[in-house]
């Protein structure tokens, strides 16, 4: 089993993952008291699904962008448990586990997280055989200058303000702003994310792993 963990922003997820079916998800806005809801949340995770941490095989963590301390905190707890069970780890970039619950389109996809300062961080994506593929690395861009940017039907999906969403949802013919469901960032998509790059051989290294931040001095606030 696999235990998929992601506190990238104000909003924490978890889920639970045999390879064939998500057991357990839950996803809460924490309002960056993570340091104390985490733990409790993982044993609640294993209580309500009669597991145990022994029955962990596998661990994925998304690495950001995201805040510097949520994000530190969830690296944290899966090195953790990583190095106590003895079983390998995969960091998956937040803004990947955005695209990944996505449905596959022929338009390009760009995935956003709140940055700060109601800026945007965000990455683009195309299809590449059967799934989203990054085109650009991850950056920051306000909602009015992100829209100057579509020039052609584009989907847009991730954590977007009420404000966002007006700003963007104004070029409505190019910027095609999925539903809040579809943009809720799920534990349970990252799972399947970092199941397939485990068994593939694609585990990182437990003590080097960290956390995607856009800049040494420009990381993005709480």
């Amino acid at each position: 089993m696999l235990l998929a963990i992601d506190t990238s922003t104000s909003w924490i997820s978890l889920a639970l993952y045999d390879g064939t079916y998500i057991l357990y998800e839950t996803t809460w806005q924490s309002l960056h008291h993570h340091t104390v809801e985490l733990a409790p949340a993982i044993d609640q995770l294993f209580d309500q699904t009669t597991t145990s941490k022994q029955q962990l095989t596998g661990l994925a963590v998304a690495t950001g962008p995201g805040s510097f301390t949520s994000l530190r905190i969830g690296l944290a707890a899966v090195k953790g448990l990583s190095m106590a069970l003895n079983i390998p780890v995969v960091g998956v970039p937040s803004l990947d586990v955005i695209a990944a619950a996505h449905p596959l389109d022929e338009k390009p996809l760009i995935a956003v997280l709140h940055a700060g300062r109601k800026r945007l961080a965000y990455v683009r994506y195309h299809v590449e055989g059967d799934s989203w593929q990054a085109q650009t690395k991850p950056d920051v861009i306000s909602p009015e200058d992100l829209v100057k940017t579509i020039e052609s039907p584009t989907l847009i999906c991730g954590e977007l303000s009420r404000e966002a969403r007006t700003v963007i949802g104004r070029r409505w013919k190019n910027a095609l702003i999925a539903s809040p469901a579809l943009c809720l960032r799920r534990a349970g998509f990252l799972a399947e994310v970092g199941w397939e790059r485990l068994i593939n051989g694609q585990s990182d290294d437990v003590v080097s792993l960290s956390p995607i931040y856009l800049s040494t001095t420009s990381a993005i606030p709480e």
